[in-house]
C-alpha cells in the first residue's frame, strides 16, 4: 500500500471536518502520543479550534465502536483524543523538530489533498446524476406520449355499428 493511502486510511470525518488523531499522527511522525500531546499543550496559541479540538466522550464512545478502542481503565484512553485537521497536523510537525516529521507531513497534507479531490469529483458525479436524472425524468413522459400515439395509430378501428334489417 502507498504512503499516501496507509495515511488516508488513518483520516475520519468528525464534526463534519477531515482529521486525524493524535496517536496516529504520533505514529506517523515517529514520537509517543504524550510528547506530541505535550507540545500542544505547551503551544496552545499555534492550535486555534479550526485547528485541532478535542473529542467529546459521545464521539469517544462512537469511536470506540468503531475502531476498537478499549475502554478506559482497561490499559486503554485515559483522556479524550485530540483530532487535528490537515492545518493542526502540519503546524504539529513544525513543533517536533524531527526530520522524520517533516518528510511524514507532506505525505500527510498530501493525502488531504487526495481525499479533498476524491470528494470533489465525488460532488461533481452527484451533480451529474441529478442533471442526467432531470433530462431522462422529461424524456419517460416524452415517450409515453409517443408510445400512446403509436397505439392509437396502429389499433384496428372499432367496426361500425350496423342497422339490422328487419323489424325490431
Amino acid at each position: 500500500m502507498h504512503p499516501i493511502e496507509q495515511i488516508a486510511a488513518r483520516i475520519r470525518a468528525i464534526r463534519g471536518q477531515r482529521v486525524i488523531l493524535d496517536a496516529d499522527l504520533a505514529a506517523l511522525y515517529g514520537v509517543e502520543t504524550r510528547r506530541l500531546n505535550e507540545q500542544v499543550r505547551r503551544n496552545p496559541a499555534r492550535f486555534p479550534s479550526e485547528f485541532m479540538f478535542q473529542l467529546t466522550d459521545q464521539e469517544l464512545g462512537h469511536l470506540m465502536s468503531q475502531i476498537a478502542i478499549s475502554k478506559p481503565g482497561r490499559g486503554g484512553l485515559r483522556k479524550r483524543p485530540l483530532a487535528f485537521t490537515e492545518h493542526g497536523a502540519l503546524m504539529a510537525a513544525t513543533l517536533l523538530n524531527s526530520a522524520g516529521a517533516i518528510q511524514v507531513s507532506l505525505l500527510v497534507i498530501r493525502a488531504f489533498v487526495a481525499m479533498r479531490r476524491a470528494v470533489r469529483a465525488d460532488v461533481a458525479l452527484r451533480r451529474r446524476l441529478d442533471e442526467l436524472e432531470r433530462k431522462v425524468g422529461t424524456h419517460d413522459r416524452t415517450i409515453a406520449q409517443i408510445f400512446n400515439a403509436l397505439r392509437q395509430l396502429t389499433a384496428p378501428p372499432e367496426p361500425q355499428k350496423r342497422r339490422r334489417i328487419g323489424f325490431l
